[in-house]
């Protein structure tokens, strides 16, 4: 027997405020359509999907649509697409039906959420194929069980998840994560809490974590498998391998093969900057550094971009504006999207090691240059705006100063 492990799609997700928005949004259904075709090439058995085919609950309507167009040819060659839900996937009004409870009404996944009794014991259910919804499927004498997302609180309900079955040839179906593998902050439980899992299911497919890891027995044999997402859904994401499982069962035995996909290109970039005098040379610097880190790209993609500007300068960093950033990124790699992170800070004299007691009068001159330098259009000029700024000042104190006199300081400059 073949089957597909994949999880975290996240179809839907999207830039609403990036030019880019319409080509983000199909990356996530081309990537799904590249997994519904390797699956019909292997003859699969069956897919699981691990949590997170939807990126939110609440989906558009164009995103359901979109969806089922691509699980189609899966379900034209018969073969079942089993899913749970993740914490994106999941709807928290009950009174109204969620979208993966229509797929699966649909016949386009087999959705397994289990049943709890009075005491908050699990029933996993045998599925409904006319209701479209149940805790357990067999497939070809492998049962299959199947938890959405259960919180932070997942490991204190391993014992009675397990104590639910009593089935052999069993897989999990687990959108949970597991400390010290995952790289998520919430929704993970400890490894020792997830031990007991191995004794019971021969194949734990987890998801939620959008990073690839293997799990093992204390007798370093594999049980716990989570391919991470096929796609790159967040910044930070682009060190870590991408793809999905193929796994084959022989004789009771699970033997994996990590397919690895081609998401878009994603680059988080830092821009030192540091000790640039005024905002051309800081932009000659952001070209310069540009191109040099860019020389990696190798896919003719649009890519991804998270930049990072870091460094002290003597020019005010709101000089470097995302406009004229944008100029330029989109002369060399024309990035379907950008974040820009702004960390300059201004070089002050309250930088330095000057502690020597200065006068009113002193500290409002520093005070002034320093705002005056701080403009790039300025630069040479400081000392006569400088006095130019306490002019107009000690006038303006006297009281009794016309329009004129002022505007005859500014000519004079």
């Amino acid at each position: 027997m073949k089957f597909l492990h994949t999880a975290d799609i996240h179809l839907g997700k999207t830039y609403r405020t990036s030019t880019g928005e319409a080509e983000r949004y199909e990356d996530f259904f081309r990537m799904l359509g590249g997994i519904v075709a390797d699956a019909i090439t292997e003859q699969v058995d069956f897919i699981l999907i691990a949590g997170d085919l939807f990126h939110t609950g609440q989906i558009l309507p164009r995103t359901f649509a979109r969806t089922i167009e691509t699980l189609q040819p899966l379900k034209d060659a018969g073969i079942p697409c089993i899913a749970v839900e993740g914490n994106h996937d999941w709807i928290h009004r009950r009174d109204s039906i969620s979208w993966m409870e229509a797929l699966s009404q649909m016949g386009y996944i087999h959705l397994l959420r289990p049943s709890r009794t009075e005491t908050g014991e699990y029933r996993f259910d045998p599925y409904d194929y006319a209701q479209g919804i149940g805790g357990h499927i067999e497939i070809n004498g492998l049962n299959i069980y199947g938890l959405g997302y259960i919180g932070t609180q997942a490991g204190n309900h391993v014992q009675r998840i397990c104590e639910a079955v009593t089935t052999t040839n069993n897989i999990l179906l687990f959108h949970v994560g597991v400390w010290t593998f995952s790289p998520v902050e919430i929704g993970n439980m400890k490894p020792e809490e997830a031990l007991p899992l191995a004794d019971t299911f021969d194949y734990v497919a987890l998801g939620h974590g959008h990073k690839p890891y293997i799990i093992n027995e204390q007798n370093n044999k594999p049980y716990a498998y989570n391919p991470g997402s096929p796609e790159c859904v967040n910044f930070g994401e682009e060190k870590y391998d991408k793809g999905y499982y193929l796994v084959t069962v022989e004789d009771g035995r699970y033997h994996h093969q990590f397919r690895p996909t081609l998401p878009r290109p994603m680059m988080v970039m830092t821009i030192n900057l540091d000790g640039a005098e005024h905002a051309d040379e800081a932009m000659e610097q952001f070209r310069t550094q540009l191109i040099d880190k860019l020389a990696v790209l190798q896919d003719e993609r649009r890519p991804l971009l998270e930049i990072k500007l870091t460094g002290r300068v003597r020019f005010h960093p709101f000089e470097l504006g995302r406009e004229r950033l944008r100029l330029v990124l989109d002369e060399l790699c024309a990035p379907l999207h950008i974040e820009i992170k702004n960390h300059l800070s201004l070089v002050t004299a309250a930088s330095g090691s000057e502690t020597e007691k200065k006068s009113l009068a002193e500290i409002e001159k520093d005070v002034l240059h320093e705002l005056i330098a701080s403009r790039s259009e300025y630069k040479g000029r400081e000392d006569e705006l400088v006095r130019l700024a306490l002019a107009i000042r000690d006038q303006v104190l006297k009281g009794d100063v016309e329009g004129e006199e002022l505007l005859g300081l500014l000519q004079e400059t």
